[in-house]
Protein backbone atom coordinates (compact mmCIF):
# COMPACT_ATOMS: atom_id res chain seq x y z
CA UNK A 1 0.00 0.00 0.00
CA UNK A 2 0.94 3.40 -1.31
CA UNK A 3 1.99 5.49 2.28
CA UNK A 4 1.49 9.28 2.10
CA UNK A 5 3.05 11.40 4.58
CA UNK A 6 3.26 15.65 5.15
CA UNK A 7 6.08 16.12 7.32
CA UNK A 8 5.56 19.44 9.30
CA UNK A 9 9.39 19.89 9.55
CA UNK A 10 12.25 19.43 7.62
CA UNK A 11 14.01 17.53 10.20
CA UNK A 12 10.94 15.58 10.22
CA UNK A 13 10.79 14.97 6.39
CA UNK A 14 14.75 13.66 6.36
CA UNK A 15 13.40 11.03 9.23
CA UNK A 16 10.93 9.86 7.08
CA UNK A 17 13.62 9.44 4.10
CA UNK A 18 16.23 7.93 6.07
CA UNK A 19 13.34 5.27 7.47
CA UNK A 20 12.14 4.70 3.93
CA UNK A 21 11.90 5.52 0.43
CA UNK A 22 9.41 8.15 -0.73
CA UNK A 23 8.74 9.89 -3.80
CA UNK A 24 8.95 13.64 -2.93
CA UNK A 25 6.87 16.21 -4.62
CA UNK A 26 7.15 19.78 -4.72
CA UNK A 27 4.81 21.66 -6.77
CA UNK A 28 3.68 18.25 -8.60
CA UNK A 29 3.46 20.07 -12.05
CA UNK A 30 5.78 17.14 -13.15
CA UNK A 31 5.09 14.58 -11.34
CA UNK A 32 1.38 14.69 -11.45
CA UNK A 33 0.93 14.65 -15.19
CA UNK A 34 3.26 11.74 -15.46
CA UNK A 35 0.89 9.76 -12.86
CA UNK A 36 -2.33 11.02 -14.36
CA UNK A 37 -5.12 8.84 -14.94
CA UNK A 38 -8.51 8.80 -16.20
CA UNK A 39 -10.81 11.70 -15.77
CA UNK A 40 -12.09 12.26 -11.85
CA UNK A 41 -10.36 9.73 -10.18
CA UNK A 42 -6.67 10.38 -8.37
CA UNK A 43 -3.42 10.06 -9.95
CA UNK A 44 -1.79 6.27 -9.91
CA UNK A 45 1.54 6.49 -7.70
CA UNK A 46 3.16 3.58 -7.36
CA UNK A 47 5.74 4.74 -4.21
CA UNK A 48 5.69 6.41 -1.27
CA UNK A 49 5.09 9.85 -1.37
CA UNK A 50 6.24 12.82 0.51
CA UNK A 51 4.65 16.13 0.47
CA UNK A 52 7.51 19.11 0.54
CA UNK A 53 6.28 22.35 -0.95
CA UNK A 54 4.55 23.74 2.36
CA UNK A 55 7.90 23.30 4.16
CA UNK A 56 8.82 26.79 4.61
CA UNK A 57 12.32 26.19 5.48
CA UNK A 58 12.75 25.34 2.31
CA UNK A 59 11.09 28.90 0.51
CA UNK A 60 13.98 31.38 0.65
CA UNK A 61 16.12 33.80 -2.12
CA UNK A 62 19.32 34.31 0.26
CA UNK A 63 22.37 36.13 -1.79
CA UNK A 64 25.88 36.09 -0.04
CA UNK A 65 28.71 37.38 -1.14
CA UNK A 66 29.76 35.07 -3.86
CA UNK A 67 26.35 32.82 -4.68
CA UNK A 68 22.71 33.39 -4.92
CA UNK A 69 21.01 30.47 -2.61
CA UNK A 70 17.35 29.43 -3.78
CA UNK A 71 15.45 27.31 -1.82
CA UNK A 72 14.25 24.22 -3.23
CA UNK A 73 10.52 25.22 -2.34
CA UNK A 74 10.42 28.24 -3.64
CA UNK A 75 8.02 28.94 -6.68
CA UNK A 76 9.03 29.90 -10.14
CA UNK A 77 6.70 32.55 -9.54
CA UNK A 78 8.51 34.09 -6.66
CA UNK A 79 11.48 33.77 -8.47
CA UNK A 80 10.18 35.46 -11.49
CA UNK A 81 9.89 38.80 -9.28
CA UNK A 82 12.32 39.18 -6.78
CA UNK A 83 14.77 41.77 -7.24
CA UNK A 84 17.46 39.15 -6.64
CA UNK A 85 17.12 36.71 -9.36
CA UNK A 86 19.69 36.95 -12.19
CA UNK A 87 17.43 38.79 -15.15
CA UNK A 88 18.40 35.33 -17.71
CA UNK A 89 17.30 33.06 -15.27
CA UNK A 90 13.49 35.71 -15.57
CA UNK A 91 13.77 35.81 -18.71
CA UNK A 92 13.52 31.96 -19.04
CA UNK A 93 10.94 31.43 -16.38
CA UNK A 94 8.77 34.55 -17.85
CA UNK A 95 8.11 31.74 -20.53
CA UNK A 96 7.43 28.93 -18.78
CA UNK A 97 4.16 27.85 -17.97
CA UNK A 98 1.32 29.72 -16.92
CA UNK A 99 0.86 32.05 -13.43
CA UNK A 100 -0.76 29.19 -11.81
CA UNK A 101 1.37 27.05 -12.65
CA UNK A 102 4.77 28.81 -11.96
CA UNK A 103 3.00 29.77 -8.49
CA UNK A 104 3.52 26.00 -7.12
CA UNK A 105 6.46 25.15 -9.72
CA UNK A 106 9.93 24.70 -8.37
CA UNK A 107 13.44 24.94 -9.89
CA UNK A 108 14.35 21.96 -7.77
CA UNK A 109 11.17 20.00 -9.22
CA UNK A 110 12.47 20.58 -12.40
CA UNK A 111 15.77 19.35 -11.55
CA UNK A 112 14.60 16.11 -10.06
CA UNK A 113 12.50 15.46 -12.81
CA UNK A 114 15.75 15.68 -14.82
CA UNK A 115 13.96 16.08 -18.27
CA UNK A 116 16.18 17.12 -21.39
CA UNK A 117 13.40 19.37 -21.96
CA UNK A 118 13.03 21.44 -18.69
CA UNK A 119 13.76 24.89 -19.56
CA UNK A 120 15.08 25.85 -16.24
CA UNK A 121 17.80 23.44 -16.83
CA UNK A 122 19.33 25.05 -19.55
CA UNK A 123 20.04 28.52 -17.84
CA UNK A 124 21.20 26.34 -14.74
CA UNK A 125 23.97 24.58 -16.75
CA UNK A 126 24.86 28.00 -18.02
CA UNK A 127 25.12 29.61 -15.22
CA UNK A 128 26.86 26.83 -13.06
CA UNK A 129 24.90 26.03 -10.98
CA UNK A 130 25.31 24.05 -7.50
CA UNK A 131 22.66 21.56 -6.01
CA UNK A 132 22.94 21.62 -2.18
CA UNK A 133 21.74 17.94 -1.07
CA UNK A 134 20.45 17.19 2.34
CA UNK A 135 20.31 13.85 4.44
CA UNK A 136 20.21 12.84 8.44
CA UNK A 137 23.77 11.81 7.74
CA UNK A 138 25.21 14.08 5.12
CA UNK A 139 25.53 17.65 3.02
CA UNK A 140 26.62 17.85 -0.60
CA UNK A 141 27.40 20.41 -3.08
CA UNK A 142 26.86 18.76 -6.62
CA UNK A 143 27.85 20.87 -9.70
CA UNK A 144 24.34 20.38 -11.77
CA UNK A 145 25.77 18.65 -15.08
CA UNK A 146 26.90 15.87 -12.27
CA UNK A 147 23.97 15.52 -10.76
CA UNK A 148 21.78 14.93 -13.97
CA UNK A 149 23.00 11.88 -15.75
CA UNK A 150 20.32 11.49 -18.10
CA UNK A 151 16.35 11.29 -19.12
CA UNK A 152 14.90 11.01 -15.50
CA UNK A 153 18.22 10.48 -14.06
CA UNK A 154 20.05 11.80 -11.34
CA UNK A 155 22.29 10.95 -8.67
CA UNK A 156 20.37 12.03 -5.72
CA UNK A 157 20.01 9.59 -3.11
CA UNK A 158 16.47 7.64 -1.99
CA UNK A 159 17.74 9.53 1.78
CA UNK A 160 18.32 13.10 0.47
CA UNK A 161 16.32 15.90 -0.41
CA UNK A 162 17.39 19.20 -2.53
CA UNK A 163 17.78 22.01 0.01
CA UNK A 164 18.88 24.47 -2.41
CA UNK A 165 20.17 26.11 -5.24
CA UNK A 166 23.44 27.97 -5.20
CA UNK A 167 23.90 30.02 -8.18
CA UNK A 168 27.35 31.94 -8.45
CA UNK A 169 27.49 35.64 -9.34
CA UNK A 170 28.19 36.49 -13.23
CA UNK A 171 28.17 39.23 -15.25
CA UNK A 172 27.15 39.23 -18.95
CA UNK A 173 27.07 41.91 -21.00
CA UNK A 174 24.68 40.15 -24.20
CA UNK A 175 22.59 37.36 -23.86
CA UNK A 176 19.85 35.72 -26.07
CA UNK A 177 16.94 32.85 -25.15
CA UNK A 178 14.81 31.51 -27.83
CA UNK A 179 12.24 28.40 -26.97
CA UNK A 180 10.40 26.60 -29.65
CA UNK A 181 7.65 25.23 -29.03
CA UNK A 182 3.96 24.66 -29.97
CA UNK A 183 3.23 27.87 -27.85
CA UNK A 184 5.74 30.64 -26.48
CA UNK A 185 4.35 29.50 -23.06
CA UNK A 186 2.88 26.59 -21.35
CA UNK A 187 4.55 24.09 -23.42
CA UNK A 188 6.95 21.68 -23.88
CA UNK A 189 10.31 23.21 -25.93
CA UNK A 190 10.91 21.49 -29.12
CA UNK A 191 14.68 22.91 -28.71
CA UNK A 192 15.93 25.23 -26.64
CA UNK A 193 18.97 27.90 -27.21
CA UNK A 194 20.99 30.19 -24.53
CA UNK A 195 23.86 32.04 -24.80
CA UNK A 196 26.00 34.76 -22.93
CA UNK A 197 28.83 36.36 -23.33
CA UNK A 198 30.79 39.22 -21.40
CA UNK A 199 32.13 41.63 -23.54
CA UNK A 200 34.70 44.19 -22.36
CA UNK A 201 35.93 46.55 -25.39
CA UNK A 202 36.57 44.46 -28.17
CA UNK A 203 37.29 41.40 -26.09
CA UNK A 204 35.13 38.64 -25.04
CA UNK A 205 35.94 37.82 -21.69
CA UNK A 206 33.44 34.98 -21.86
CA UNK A 207 31.24 33.18 -23.91
CA UNK A 208 28.88 30.43 -22.85
CA UNK A 209 26.30 28.29 -24.82
CA UNK A 210 23.25 26.18 -23.78
CA UNK A 211 21.10 23.52 -25.41
CA UNK A 212 17.97 22.04 -24.38
CA UNK A 213 15.87 18.88 -25.74
CA UNK A 214 18.66 18.37 -28.12
CA UNK A 215 20.61 15.20 -26.34
CA UNK A 216 19.83 13.01 -23.78
CA UNK A 217 20.74 16.19 -21.05
CA UNK A 218 21.04 19.92 -21.67
CA UNK A 219 24.23 20.65 -23.67
CA UNK A 220 26.47 22.86 -22.42
CA UNK A 221 30.49 22.25 -23.49
CA UNK A 222 33.10 24.13 -21.59
CA UNK A 223 36.04 22.63 -23.16
CA UNK A 224 34.46 24.66 -26.77
CA UNK A 225 33.80 27.69 -24.69
CA UNK A 226 37.40 28.08 -23.46
CA UNK A 227 38.48 28.62 -26.90
CA UNK A 228 36.70 31.41 -27.75
CA UNK A 229 37.33 33.27 -24.40
CA UNK A 230 40.04 36.27 -24.43
CA UNK A 231 39.83 36.55 -28.33
CA UNK A 232 38.25 40.15 -29.80
CA UNK A 233 34.81 39.86 -31.07
CA UNK A 234 35.66 39.84 -34.95
CA UNK A 235 38.00 37.24 -33.68
CA UNK A 236 35.18 35.17 -32.78
CA UNK A 237 32.66 35.94 -35.34
CA UNK A 238 35.57 34.94 -37.94
CA UNK A 239 35.65 31.37 -36.29
CA UNK A 240 31.59 30.98 -37.15
CA UNK A 241 31.69 27.76 -39.46
CA UNK A 242 34.49 26.29 -37.00
CA UNK A 243 32.07 26.74 -33.71
CA UNK A 244 29.17 25.81 -35.98
CA UNK A 245 31.01 22.39 -36.89
CA UNK A 246 31.97 21.30 -32.71
CA UNK A 247 28.46 21.97 -31.50
CA UNK A 248 26.84 20.00 -34.48
CA UNK A 249 29.20 16.90 -33.24
CA UNK A 250 27.32 17.42 -29.60
CA UNK A 251 23.80 17.73 -30.59
CA UNK A 252 22.60 14.56 -31.23
CA UNK A 253 18.75 14.74 -30.63
CA UNK A 254 16.21 12.32 -31.06
CA UNK A 255 12.48 11.61 -32.95
CA UNK A 256 9.18 11.96 -30.54
CA UNK A 257 5.84 13.22 -30.76
CA UNK A 258 6.49 16.67 -30.59
CA UNK A 259 9.53 17.05 -33.18
CA UNK A 260 12.05 15.08 -35.34
CA UNK A 261 16.02 14.92 -34.66
CA UNK A 262 17.00 16.82 -38.31
CA UNK A 263 14.59 19.65 -37.31
CA UNK A 264 15.94 20.12 -33.75
CA UNK A 265 19.82 19.80 -35.09
CA UNK A 266 19.25 22.02 -37.91
CA UNK A 267 16.53 24.89 -35.59
CA UNK A 268 19.94 24.57 -32.46
CA UNK A 269 22.13 25.27 -35.21
CA UNK A 270 20.98 28.23 -36.65
CA UNK A 271 19.80 29.94 -32.93
CA UNK A 272 23.58 29.40 -32.39
CA UNK A 273 24.66 30.82 -35.46
CA UNK A 274 22.25 34.04 -35.52
CA UNK A 275 23.89 34.46 -31.77
CA UNK A 276 27.31 34.37 -33.31
CA UNK A 277 26.55 36.96 -36.19
CA UNK A 278 24.68 39.41 -34.20
CA UNK A 279 27.40 40.15 -31.35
Amino acid sequence: MVKQVIPKTLDEALNYLYDRSYQIIAGGTDLMVQKRSTAETPPLFSNNILYAFHLEELKFIKRSEHCLHIGSMTSLETLLHHEDTPKILKEVIYEMASPAIRNVATLAGNIANASPAGDSLVPLYLLDAQIILLSKNQFRHIPIEKLIIGPRKTVILKDEIIKDIAIPKHEFTQFKWIKVGGRRADAISKVSFLGAVHIDGDQVLDFRIAFGAVYKTVIRNREIEKEYKNISVQELKNKHDEIIEKYDACILPIDDQRSNKEYRKKVALNMLSDFIINL
